[in-house]
């Protein structure tokens, strides 16, 4: 039986057969005591329960993650540390918690440790983006301005000696296909035999909606893999003209490599859910997910993306829009798993809108891509693909063919606005009517239009 080996605060910890989808909020609660981390939602969104991780044999900065829908076996060989362990030894508050104290960033307090554990990651880390560092936690009686105060205010503040990790426990050693906590392969060649054997086997890589299926539908997941292992699925190469992403690469490291030669994706990462779940999630899982209201897959689209997937030795490559066949279906056969994706570093027509009710930490209604390329005034190419238009992300085509060959004129984009209703039938749901998503993905078309001109369309910088 393989154990599982962590630091909890500082301190070494060693498991034996727990429950493969046991999470670390339940652990901390119920066998530790540790009750400073709070179940809110249980399912990533308000950030109560967040605490920071650290995998001190990579000697990588620490991440903050939901310890809700964060399972036990992803622990192994990492560092933890509660709210509990963000105040020193003998008691002495981190520079965050005097500062959320002195700026009174805290009234009912059921989300502040939350908050401290966030703030102390981001000082840790030197991050002054608060707002971004703290969309991911929820707070409905102070507000944020005390808390932004409070963080910022902590900038300058050294990062106290008890916060430097010392060298974690050795994570197992050796894959185990029977071991009670799930098979933790090291290897994607490990992962491909395995998953041949285990067909109907769930496959975890950062659990951001596979934590959903246990607190929330309270599924029997067995038998599990878990992928955190897999180095060489986290591989992301870059050269003058594509990128190959791992498929067990993290939106938070997706997001730092295109940020600047595709600062639109970058931008539209940046609102992918929260950083706590940008630092687990993965593209991989983005993609084999398969949800019709994915970020990610929408600009991959519009990129000409090619999906290369696996199942034993056997590897096949296809263009990202046919992985996709109807409402979490796709074309993807027994055992077979995403290894990789490759799409262009250069797309400078390259846009992506996404559209939600909270402009952070939020699902889209509509999520439209636009990479649109002109010559001499006349659209030469057109790759145009949406998420939350259908039951899958997919590619507008009717309003490809309208633009291509065509003057790059309102009017021709008018006429892809029209052809946009043979492309999509959306439905009605509790985040948008159909009427307002065929009419938000239209005005998009638009808005595009005037990008392209050099016109202000950042809702966060146009003023009336």
């Amino acid at each position: 039986m393989t154990d599982i080996a962590f630091l909890l605060n500082g301190t070494p910890v060693r498991l034996s057969g727990v429950s493969p989808t046991r999470t670390l909020l339940d652990w901390l609660r119920e066998d530790r005591g540790l009750t400073g981390t709070k179940e809110g939602c249980n399912e990533g969104d308000c950030g109560a329960c967040t605490v920071m991780l650290t995998d001190p044999a990579k000697g990588a900065m620490p991440r903050a993650l939901n310890a809700c829908i964060l399972f036990l076996p992803q622990l192994d060989g990492k560092s933890v540390r509660t709210v509990e362990g963000i105040s020193g030894p003998k008691g002495e508050l981190h520079p965050v918690q005097e500062a959320m104290i002195a700026h009174h960033g805290s009234q009912c307090g059921f989300c502040t440790p939350g908050f401290v554990v966030s703030m102390a990651v981001g000082h840790t880390t030197g991050r002054q983006d608060h707002d971004d560092v703290l969309a991911g936690n929820l707070c409905r009686c102070t507000g944020y301005a005390p808390i932004i105060r409070a963080a910022k205010a902590a900038e300058t503040a050294p990062v106290p000696d008890w916060m430097q990790e010392a060298e974690a426990p050795p994570a197992s050693s050796a894959p185990e296909a029977d071991d009670p906590a799930g098979f933790r392969p090291k290897t994607s060649d490990q992962l491909a035999a395995w998953y041949a054997e285990h067909p109907n086997a769930t496959l975890i890589a950062g659990a951001t909606d596979v934590g959903l299926w246990v607190t929330k539908q309270l599924r029997d997941l067995h038998p599990v893999a878990f992928l955190g292992g897999v180095e060489d699925l986290k591989t992301l190469t870059v050269n003058s003209d594509w990128f190959e992403v791992g498929a067990g690469v993290t939106i938070t490291d997706l997001l730092e490599a295109v940020a600047a030669p595709l600062p639109s994706f970058g931008e539209m990462l940046r609102r992918y859910a929260s950083v706590q779940v940008r630092n687990a999630a993965t593209i991989g899982g983005n993609i084999a997910n398969g949800s019709p209201i994915g970020d990610g897959p929408p600009a991959l689209i519009a990129l000409g993306a090619v999906l290369r997937l696996r199942r034993g030795d056997a590897r096949r490559d296809m263009p990202l829009e046919d992985f996709f066949l109807d409402y979490r279906k796709q074309d993807r056969l027994p055992g077979e798993f995403v290894e990789s994706i490759r799409f262009p570093v250069k797309a400078p027509e390259l846009r992506c809108y996404k559209l939600s009710k909270r402009f952070d930490q939020d699902i889209s209604a509509v999520c439209g891509c636009f990479n649109i390329t002109q010559d001499g005034g006349t659209v030469r190419s057109a790759r145009i693909a949406f998420g939350g238009m259908a039951g899958t992300p997919k590619r507008a085509l009717a309003a490809e063919t309208a633009l291509i060959g065509q003057p790059w004129t309102l009017e021709t984009i008018v006429a892809a606005q029209q052809a946009l209703a043979r492309d999509f039938a959306p439905m009605s749901d509790m985040r948008a009517s159909a009427s307002y998503r065929a009419a938000a993905a239209g005005n998009m078309l638009i808005r595009y239009f005037h990008d392209l001109s050099g016109e202000a369309v950042d809702v966060l910088g146009v003023t009336a």
